[in-house]
């Protein structure tokens, strides 16, 4: 059983399924998120994956629509400076960490976001009304698995997005399979850091391997990469 969600209100996590996110998202506490978007925005971004937040940015303004759902929503950032097609748009936020949740919603409180409390890699609670925008910003890297194992993401978001709508994301590609993508040694380096820690696993994840899962699902599939970061768009079919 699910709970209708209402502006503002939240859902209870779904059941977990044998690939657990749950490292992925621990290290993210209201502490950590305080020094998110200095730390990995201002700094990782422009350094160590190199590829800058703007295009982040830009990629948002070009696919939100009026009624968007995101799913791993780090701190709301990308949401709270986004060039909405409307002056209120309908947001829900998707995320297993509570403290994501809390700090993305705070953020954006004006537009009074829902929030469910959900596992991405199992089914979605009811969402209500299906989606204009889906963006996933940072969400793959940080799941486990293999790329056509988190894919699963897809399929059980896709359901929830109206046929023609955005689907958009991005994702940090593997340092050592990053398919002709130059890797600069202090994001090897980091990577493999992350990777011991259970913070990332995308040591398999490879630009091909995303286009794969990307072109079995969706219509007009773009990609782009930007140092280490594969940007990608595409259309609900």
């Amino acid at each position: 059983m699910t709970e209708d969600l209402t502006r503002g209100g939240s859902s209870r996590p779904s059941p977990t399924p044998r690939l657990d996110p749950a490292a992925g998202q621990a290290i993210y506490t209201p502490l950590t998120l305080k020094l998110y978007d200095a730390v990995v925005l201002g700094v990782s971004n422009a350094f160590v994956w190199r590829c800058p937040t703007a295009a982040l940015q830009a990629l948002y303004d070009r696919n939100v629509g009026a009624r968007h759902c995101d799913i791993g929503v780090g701190t709301g950032y990308f949401l709270d400076h986004a060039r909405w097609p409307v002056a209120a748009p309908e947001i829900t936020l998707v995320d297993l960490n509570p403290a994501s949740l809390a700090a993305a919603a705070r953020r954006i409180q004006r537009y009074r976001p829902a929030t469910v409390e959900a596992n991405a890699l199992a089914p979605l609670p009811d969402l209500g009304p299906a989606f204009h925008s889906l963006g996933l910003c940072y969400l793959l890297h940080c799941l486990p698995g293999s790329m056509s194992e988190k894919a699963s993401v897809f399929d059980h978001a896709l359901p929830h997005v109206q046929p023609g709508g955005r689907v958009f994301g991005a994702t940090i590609l593997s340092a050592g399979l990053s398919g002709g993508v130059a890797v600069p040694p202090a994001a090897r380096h980091l990577m493999a850091i992350y990777n011991r820690r259970g913070i990332f696993c995308n040591e398999r994840d490879t630009l091909a391997a995303l286009e794969e899962v990307l072109t079995q699902r969706l219509d007009k599939v773009r990609i782009e990469t930007r140092g280490i970061v594969a940007l990608f768009e595409g259309v609900r079919r």
